[in-house]
């Protein structure tokens, strides 16, 4: 399968018709779910998938362990490769990796303004035109939603769409009226789109909660497959 096609047949087409387009520039989405249910999975097939579009993604993590993330890509754009069956894979694989920045922060060493400061000197001195930045790693419960609001701003200034991970603690699972996770309530003016993992027992479903102006709960009727982990189509 040539990469046109296999972009054009991804699963994530189906989120993107949920929400009526992608995140969009200037938007900030988040996956949140407990720890350990693939949050991190999704953001990597996201960007992979904006990668094989000819798109530039920076992955900022603020996970303690940042030695992982190159094997998400790795082994995530190798399942999608032999799934679909991609023609010269290795040419797309080598062509996605000059495509891609991944860097590394941590939390309570850097306020909102340098990490800021950070991505605009990779986008200008590094001359990368950064179009999707997804950030791993993020704890909301320790962060602040005027953070979240300027990293809104910047987005908004820089025409970039932003992806965030939210681990939700298991022993407080409550949501809001709206149905948000009690944990993103204070935040959720400066998200646009949120998605959320549940664990069933045999593969973890994604619903979506929040879709730009408007507050929903719905089945996207898409899943992670419990053996790769990639987004899947319900059967």
């Amino acid at each position: 399968m040539v990469k046109n096609e296999l972009v054009k047949r991804s699963p994530l087409r189906i989120l993107e018709k949920s929400i009526h387009g992608e995140v969009g520039r200037g938007h900030i989405g988040v996956i949140a779910a407990r720890k350990g249910t693939g949050k991190t999975a999704c953001l990597v097939h996201i960007a992979t998938d904006q990668l094989l579009q000819n798109k530039h993604v920076i992955h900022a993590s603020f996970a303690e362990r940042t030695d992982h993330i190159v094997s998400w890509y790795e082994d995530i754009f190798a399942e999608i490769a032999e799934r679909r069956e991609l023609d010269n894979a290795m040419e797309v694989h080598d062509e996605l990796v000059k495509h891609r920045v991944i860097m590394n922060f941590v939390q309570s060493e850097i306020d909102v303004a340098q990490f800021i400061k950070s991505l605009q000197t990779m986008m200008k001195d590094g001359e990368f035109a950064a179009d999707l930045i997804v950030v791993d790693g993020y704890d909301f419960e320790h962060g602040t939603p005027e953070t979240l609001a300027s990293i809104r701003s910047f987005a908004e200034e820089h025409g970039l769409a932003f992806w965030f991970s939210a681990s939700i603690h298991r022993d407080d699972p409550r949501t809001d009226e709206n149905g948000v996770p009690v944990l993103l309530s204070s935040y959720i003016d400066s998200i646009s789109v949120l998605i959320t993992l549940h664990a069933e027992s045999d593969c973890v479903k994604l619903s979506l909660c929040k879709d730009h102006d408007r507050y929903v709960a719905e089945d996207l009727h898409l899943q992670l497959d419990p053996r790769s982990l990639l987004i899947a189509q319900d059967s």
